[in-house]
């Protein structure tokens, strides 16, 4: 009998399981689009979406004082007007915006080699998605995505006290499934997040997915086994168990 197998795995949702920053760049270019057609912007409407990039790079949302549509309309209104000047555009900021989301969304797709990867893997260990960011944003994803399915559990850390990498959203994970956090593997793209948690909770290993081949920074968590992709991890999780089992 092996001794402490993997008996659940969590997965990040964002640029883990489905490409994020793929869908986001496809509805920026729609944007563009529609500004330089209807509104005859030229070069200016490709400094307005760099500049909302940036500001949702740099997103510090708090739901008790506004709403995610609120906050990211005003994100266009401060791209438009910086760049093009003149009074606040609500109107058109709104119209990127759903633009841009809509477009997004509609690109938000679970491929097929990773639904028959999670389904082989649910045979054999219990799954469970443990996606940070804001409840509304991140619901509207898994819908898009139609995952649901695939997973025992899903947890939002939007709709929790603490997101990643607080232990206590871990803890919380392990108790939905009734497991320990030694018996758990985390897997996701964002050091500071994926895989500090899952060092912080003491998980029994956690996956980095390095989609680019970046050399991490000396100051970074390190993770235990690093993938280029999510579709690696079915034999690297057979070799963890071996792993336990020699050590066993």
């Amino acid at each position: 009998m092996v001794l402490n197998r993997v008996r659940a795995v969590f997965f990040d949702l964002d640029n883990t399981l489905i490409d994020t920053a793929g869908a986001s760049r496809k509805g920026m270019l729609e944007v563009i689009k529609l500004l330089q057609s209807k509104y005859h912007y030229k070069e200016e409407a490709e400094t307005i979406c760099d500049k909302v990039q940036v500001k949702l790079s740099k997103e510090c949302f708090h739901p008790s004082s506004t709403c995610i549509t609120d906050l990211r309309t005003l994100h266009w209104e401060e791209a438009i007007q910086e760049t093009k000047g003149g009074a606040a555009n609500r109107k058109l900021a709104e119209e990127c915006y759903f633009l841009w989301k809509s477009t997004r969304l509609q690109h938000m797709i679970l491929a097929e080699d990773v639904k028959a990867m999670l389904t082989e893997l649910r045979k054999e260990v219990r799954l469970l998605l443990l996606t940070n960011g804001d409840r509304q944003t991140q619901r509207e994803k898994i819908e898009a995505c139609a995952c649901q399915s695939y997973f025992d559990a899903i947890v939002v850390g939007g709709e929790q006290k603490e997101e990643k990498p607080a232990p206590s959203i871990f803890y919380y994970c392990c108790d939905l499934l009734g497991v320990q956090p030694g018996d758990c593997v985390m897997v996701g793209d964002t050091l500071e997040t994926d895989i500090q948690g899952g060092l912080n909770a003491g998980l029994k290993a956690t996956v980095w997915i390095n989609k680019n081949g970046i050399m991490p920074l000396k100051s970074s968590p390190m993770p235990h086994y690093i993938v280029s992709s999510v579709l690696e991890l079915p034999s690297l999780l057979q070799n963890i168990d071996c792993t336990v089992s020699m050590s066993a």
